[in-house]
């Protein structure tokens, strides 16, 4: 691989006005990251060094404008200059490569997706009534609109949230003991990532994933008919703010209690109408207190609370909603530094 010299950065940290003045510009640095991603641009570049115009000819765009697009994510670390006046990856590039394996491509193109843009300017308004202005925006739920008007991002929305869902899936296996489980349910698991991931784990174990029957059409393929894992795993349609029908020992609830209080209450009734005496669940979120993610759990739960009027946990209130329904809590652990992971039980 060629030696690169990079540009110097400078050495002084801006003053309060000048990061006051990069905030207010946020604006631009996510449209930027937007247009980087929709583009191409990481999967363009190789592992040499390239110009903005031999990646403008790569991916059919204008080289001037290129260029001005990738200085000012390169102020961030996405991509870095050579002194020659050239791009090179960095860390925070590669995430934004197709084929990284912790790809964040769709994540950036769903948190700056159209309607974003237009949600964005109202949160004041959000902040005084306290509730989501989709519907006011757009006439109609945050998901009604997603799936009947703005297709596309219907389908950023899947990706993203597959590709997310497979990345924490893979450090939940890993954290989890399973002694003494043979059976588990994953409850509004998506496409089955976390299920699918214990069942290749452990071959004595057996699976349910539940989830909204237009989502479990789209399981993981190990887990529907003539897949490797088919004959341990059950997939069912339903919801689980009107039932449970799965005993198990153990239940898997993994960042749906946090669209409203009423939905958080019926889900975890229904675990514990569910659940026999003893079976552990396990609830993962995103919390917003003492976690090195805060600046991104924040923003999301500010946009929660834009398109569904949802928030995003403390650990205090994921606590309190715990022991309301019944739950015995124990232990929270670090999933990664994005989730958090609550061990429960239910009282004999």
């Amino acid at each position: 691989m060629t030696t690169v010299t990079l540009r110097p950065q400078p050495a002084t940290a801006p003053q309060s006005a000048m990061q006051l003045r990069e905030l207010i510009f946020g604006a631009a640095c996510a449209a930027a990251v937007r247009a980087t991603a929709k583009l191409g641009v990481a999967d363009a570049l190789g592992d040499e060094p390239a110009t903005a115009e031999e990646l403008a000819a790569a991916l059919g765009v204008e080289p001037r404008p290129l260029r001005r697009l990738m200085r000012a994510v390169s102020c961030y670390g996405i991509f870095a200059e050579t002194e020659d006046g050239r791009f090179v990856h960095t860390p925070m590039s590669r995430l934004l490569r197709d084929d990284d394996p912790n790809s964040l491509r769709f994540i950036s193109l769903w948190c700056t997706e159209p309607w974003t843009w237009a949600a964005w300017p109202r949160l004041d308004e959000a902040v005084r009534s306290g509730g989501s202005v989709f519907h006011d925006l757009f006439g109609k739920g945050f998901f009604d609109y997603l799936h009947e008007d703005a297709h596309e991002s219907a389908h950023v929305f899947n990706r993203a949230m597959t590709t997310s869902s497979m990345q924490s899936a893979r450090d939940l296996v890993e954290l989890l003991d399973m002694t003494g489980v043979s059976t588990v349910a994953d409850i509004g698991g998506g496409q089955g990532h976390v299920v699918a991931g214990l069942l290749e784990k452990y071959p004595h174990m057996r699976g349910t994933l539940l989830d909204l029957p237009r989502v479990v059409e789209k399981a993981d393929p190990r887990l529907r008919e003539g897949g490797a894992l088919a004959d341990r795993a059950v997939i069912i349609g339903g919801d689980c703010r009107e039932d449970i029908p799965v005993e198990a020992d153990l239940y898997i609830i993994k960042n749906i209690l946090e669209w409203d209080d009423d939905s958080t209450r019926r889900t975890l009734r229904n675990v514990m109408a569910a659940a026999r005496p003893g079976a552990r669940v396990v609830i993962i979120e995103n919390i917003v207190d003492d976690t090195p993610s805060m600046k991104f759990t924040t923003s999301m739960d500010l946009l929660l609370l834009l398109n569904v009027g949802g928030a995003k946990h403390t650990k205090e209130s994921l606590v309190t909603r715990m022991k309301e329904a019944g739950l015995t809590v124990g232990e929270i652990r670090p999933v990664n530094p994005y989730l958090h992971a609550f061990e429960c039980t239910v009282p004999s």
